[in-house]
């Protein structure tokens, strides 16, 4: 398990991370979401040892990250602005991470770099983006961690590459209980593949919460109300935001499911229907509520 608690990094006068509590299980998928500039690859690089915590503490399996070669062999991080050697190989990457790590795969590293289309002896600067981003995950698979930090892993992959990271990922969850830890603004490949999310916002966490239960206690309703009616007026609802579309009203609401659909029948709507939220739409209300509203950002 992964713990963070009142983790805090400065950069001079800017707070990158405020204060950040929160638990990673094992086997688990774990999204990390949040604006921009909002603490994401810095949590990141301090669960991974590259940065160190200006107050708090982050341990993996209970024991601190930072300056700790021991806990380091348990997790592999795929940084967002990749580094490799000057001139290097695959091969030749393979061989460091190797020395690294005492579980790697060399047969199965050699297995996936084929499967990939890329070549062991071609010097990866002379690869392509998503190209240099595979053999980043490659590397990272074959590592045979217990923990993948990921930083915009998704990013530079074409569809069917996004899909089969995605299967690598499941398959080793399955198999050796493998956990990754995603940080990504494509909210949309998060919502395939992960179990929770947290949320960031300005170096704090709005919320961390299993992504069926974010789902579950926030709900999108459209409904026709009878003329004299407006959504002010649905007092019993904890409305998030309102949308209106000539006579249609779109409602996002919070609580449970059961209980919306009662409190709307009591209004008797002309119409109404509850539909699913998205984790975009539900990242979009959540950073709302904190004052991150596009409208005051074009306006």
């Amino acid at each position: 398990m992964i713990k963070a608690e009142n983790l805090t990094k400065r950069f001079e006068d800017i707070t990158a991370v405020d204060h950040i509590s929160a638990e990673i299980k094992e086997g688990c998928v774990f999204g990390l979401i949040g604006t921009n500039g909002s603490g994401k690859s810095t949590f990141l690089r301090m669960a991974s040892g590259i940065l160190k915590p200006d107050e708090g503490s982050i341990t993996i399996d209970g024991e601190r990250v930072w300056e700790n070669p021991a806990i380091k062999s348990k997790y592999f991080y795929i940084s967002d602005d990749q580094y490799f050697f000057s001139n290097g190989t695959p091969k030749e990457l393979m061989q460091f991470y190797r020395c690294m790590y005492p579980a790697f795969d060399e047969a199965r590293f050699y297995h996936l770099l084929e499967s990939f289309g890329l070549k062991k002896d071609r010097k990866i600067n002379t690869f392509s983006k998503g190209m240099k981003k595979q053999v980043s995950v490659i590397c990272g698979i074959c590592a045979g961690t217990e923990y993948i930090f990921c930083d915009e892993t998704f990013d530079g992959l074409d569809p069917v590459m996004r899909q089969t990271v995605k299967s690598l990922f499941a398959n080793d969850m399955a198999e050796r209980n493998l956990t990754p830890i995603i940080a990504s603004h494509n909210l949309r490949e998060l919502e395939d593949i992960c179990d929770h999310i947290g949320l960031l916002h300005r170096g704090g966490i709005l919320l961390s919460r299993e992504l069926d239960d974010m789902k579950l206690n926030l709900h999108k309703v459209q409904c026709v109300l009878q003329p004299e009616m407006k959504p002010e007026h649905l007092t019993a609802l904890d409305i998030a935001k309102t949308e209106q579309t000539g006579s249609i009203y779109t409602i996002t609401v919070r609580g449970n499911q059961d209980t919306i659909m009662a409190q709307m029948e009591s209004y008797e709507p002309i119409f109404y229907e509850l539909i699913p939220l998205s984790l975009e739409e539900i990242f979009i209300s959540e950073t709302e509520v904190a004052g991150y509203d596009i409208k005051n950002l074009i306006l």
